[in-house]
């Protein structure tokens, strides 16, 4: 978006920006969000900033009265696959926190002072400013939504001391961290449970049809899910964590807002959102960040489903999917490792069967620490899969060892596909390795790193989708051929029409294939490796 574009939407306090840009007003010194209630301030007081923490450093400070902090993340981490995307997915998963600037940088493959100049450039700040910006968002939505201690909150947020954590805060709010608790609306009673209970903010339109998708590959005792909620057990860099995610509907009353704010409130489906509520059972306080952001990616959150919508909406064979279930989601990963291994077992299988093999491997995995809720273990780790698996696993002979010998690299670190990849860095790690092809690739991609334009032309799932909605015939190999919709040329297999969401077109076209009556798979060979699925895990 160019100046004047992003000055018509502040001017129309448009909520589909919010989170993807900030404006800062040189008359005020304050930064806000597009959607700010405030008067349109004059252009030529105007500067545009992509993230928070540029404006942050270019010595503006959060308004009080929009709370800037508080909107969904940018989809563009997402939809840029550059180092300054590569770069934000890691950030947000604490990787500073962790392992510093030098750990980042050494994981994009740049030096630091590399990495630096290149986000400066694009972002307007350097990956520290990045990171305490997001520590900042995190310690503000933690203070305004629970009781926790305040030096348990810096801890948690990522701060290194309860100085720098005040001192932050000061700086970006011009309040105290007390003062920025006592503007929570409502002010959460201490509960004896020690959950952390926050609503997560979204853009609407929000399709709860997410919550479906995972409860359907839900493994027992690691993971419970229903149709509008979702609970699991996770191992994070410092120990094991429980958390659950439930969708209320239009009203609820309880604790936060769309805000993510404290107190006793109803809903009423307003520009943040109708509420999504996550209740942490159980976390070391360090791995927080990391784990609100991968919940984030999980439901993906930080997606612009208005943008999506128009462009599949547009596409005749996907009309009325996407009118039936706007604002469509596309899964995230918890743990980039896992998801590589569901992957592998699911190829060839349906969902159901997939399920029944991922219970049968689980059995390999430890008791967790954070057991609760009717859960009890994690999943088994690669080194744990490496050693029990050959006794756990079924099937063909050649697939097992194909996951064992992954999941042996990945046990090694050999092989480490991750948030901070894009799509060719995945493709140069993944396809080298036994039993892995371009459909796996693909949906790793989808999932771990949320890549939106994947079309998975080969998965049966797919093409008996497209033929739910079309009563269309395949094509080997090219995706499904389609129907006419009318005079002029035929719309293309590939669905390039509506890049770069072609993943959500994917997700569209599995859902229309388990709503449609069952008949036999058509499978089509891949080239290569087997890579034609009836569904997908």
């Amino acid at each position: 978006m160019d100046f004047w574009q992003r000055y018509r939407a502040i001017d129309a306090r448009d909520t589909r920006f919010d989170g993807q840009f900030y404006t800062a007003v040189r008359t005020t010194g304050i930064y806000c969000r597009p959607s700010c209630p405030a008067r349109t301030p004059k252009a030529e007081n105007v500067t545009f900033y992509e993230t928070s923490a540029a404006a942050h450093d270019a010595g503006y400070r959060a308004c009080k009265r929009c709370l800037p902090e508080a909107v969904p993340g940018t989809p563009a981490w997402n939809l840029r696959s550059d180092i300054a995307g590569r770069a934000m997915r890691l950030i947000n998963d604490g990787v500073i926190n962790r392992d510093g600037v030098e750990g980042l940088a050494s994981r994009l493959g740049y030096s630091s002072r590399q990495l630096n100049r290149i986000l400066s450039h694009e972002l307007g700040a350097g990956p520290l400013s990045l990171a305490r910006a997001s520590r900042a968002q995190t310690a503000r939505t933690l203070l305004v939504s629970t009781t926790m201690k305040l030096a348990d909150v810096a801890f948690a947020a990522g701060f290194s001391s309860v100085r720098q954590f005040n001192e932050t805060v000061a700086e970006v709010f011009d309040m105290t961290p007390t003062a920025l608790r006592s503007t929570a609306r409502h002010h959460p009673s201490a509960a004896a449970s020690t959950s952390l209970t926050l609503a997560l903010p979204y853009r609407e339109p929000f399709d709860p049809g997410v919550f479906s998708f995972l409860a359907v590959r839900a493994i027992p005792g690691i993971e419970i899910g229903t149709a509008t909620s979702y609970a699991r057990t996770l191992r994070l860099p410092h120990g094991d964590a429980r958390f659950s995610v439930e969708y209320r509907g239009v009203e609820y009353s309880g604790t936060g807002n769309g805000n993510g704010e404290g107190g006793t409130v109803k809903y009423d489906g307003g520009p943040h959102g109708r509420p999504l509520v996550l209740t942490i059972g159980a976390v070391d306080l360090r791995d927080l960040p990391a784990l609100l952001s991968r919940v984030r990616r999980l439901f993906d959150l930080d997606a612009d489903p208005v943008a999506i919508d128009g462009a599949l909406g547009a596409d005749p064979r996907l009309s009325a999917s996407v009118a039936a279930a706007p604002g469509i989601r596309l899964p995230g990963a918890l743990d980039p490792q896992e998801l590589l291994i569901r992957a592998m077992v699911g190829q060839q299988i349906t969902v159901a069967a997939a399920r029944t093999a991922l219970t049968q491997l689980a059995a390999a995995g430890s008791p967790s620490a954070a057991a609760g809720d009717g859960l009890s273990r994690l999943f088994p780790s690669p080194a744990q899969i490496a050693e029990a698996g050959a006794e756990l696993l079924r099937g063909p002979q050649r697939r097992i060892e194909s996951l064992l010998a992954v999941a042996t690299a990945l046990a090694e670190n050999k092989l480490d596909p991750g948030y901070g990849d894009d799509l060719p860095s995945l493709s140069a790690k993944l396809l080298p390795q036994p039993g892995v092809g371009p459909w796996t690739v693909g949906y790793v991609a989808m999932r771990v790193i949320g890549a939106p334009d994947i079309y998975l032309a080969n998965d049966a799932a797919v093409r008996n989708g497209l033929r739910a909605i079309s009563g269309a015939s395949p094509i080997t190999g090219a995706g499904p051929m389609t129907r006419t919709p009318g005079p002029g040329a035929a719309p293309s297999a590939d669905f390039r029409e509506v890049s770069p969401w072609r993943s959500y077109a994917t997700m569209h076209l599995w859902r229309a294939a388990a709503a449609a009556p069952k008949t036999a798979v058509s499978r089509t060979p891949a080239a290569g490796r087997a890579q034609t699925t009836k569904a997908t895990v």
